[in-house]
């Protein structure tokens, strides 16, 4: 990244303050992104959880699949989702507090026995799949914030920040080259007046 700067102190301490302001936030920039790291990882976690529940699920009630048959899924739907927003580093995450589900109306003595049981069923799978399908959804989000806090970080830490120091040294080296040679100048200055002052007394 090309910094643009003039060789004078105003240039400098505007690249300074520029700098200090990167150097401040850069701790905090990457505390967020281990903090979203983890969220990530804990999101991943939860999903294989909840994945590995829902094939223990299908798995023991595979064995009924002849009862199955028999069962009106129509009974039931899902009615709502219950959401709640929290922040984690300062990203506002969705958090899925409860599935609310609506049963239709039926006789229990038309019905098998198990109906209510297949209905508390039901319910289980669909919440399990509810539950990991929007873990994914929240993966994604933080995943994409991570990815976002880590451009921002390496933009600061491998760019901007040594961009800075290099332009505030270049300027700092020009100042002082300028200020040696006026300073050389001077003094060569001085010796010839001295000279001509000395010239002038042989003189008389």
């Amino acid at each position: 990244m090309a910094i643009k700067f003039q060789y004078n102190k105003t240039s400098r301490q505007q690249l300074e303050k520029q700098l200090a302001v990167r150097e401040r936030a850069l701790p905090t920039l990457q505390n967020k992104e281990t903090a979203l790291r983890m969220e990530v990882k804990k999101a991943k976690d939860e999903i294989d959880t909840l994945e590995k529940e829902l094939e223990a699920q299908v798995q023991s009630y595979h064995k009924m699949m002849g009862m199955w048959m028999e069962f009106d899924s129509s009974l039931i739907r899902v009615k709502d989702v219950h959401l709640s927003k929290k922040k984690i580093a300062g990203v506002l995450i969705p958090i899925l507090d409860r599935v609310e589900f609506e049963l239709r109306p039926f006789s229990l003595f038309n019905r098998p026995k198990w109906f209510l049981d297949g209905v508390k069923t039901l319910e289980s799978l669909a919440e399990t799949g509810i539950r990991r399908d929007f873990h994914i959804i929240r993966l994604n989000r933080i995943e994409y914030a991570r990815k976002k806090t880590t451009q921002k970080v390496n933009l600061f830490e491998k760019v901007q920040i040594p961009g800075y120091q290099e332009a505030i040294l270049k300027i700092k080296r020009y100042l002082e080259d300028e200020e040696n040679l006026s300073k050389s100048s001077q003094k060569i200055m001085r010796t010839h007046q001295e000279q001509r002052r000395k010239e002038g007394e042989g003189i008389w």
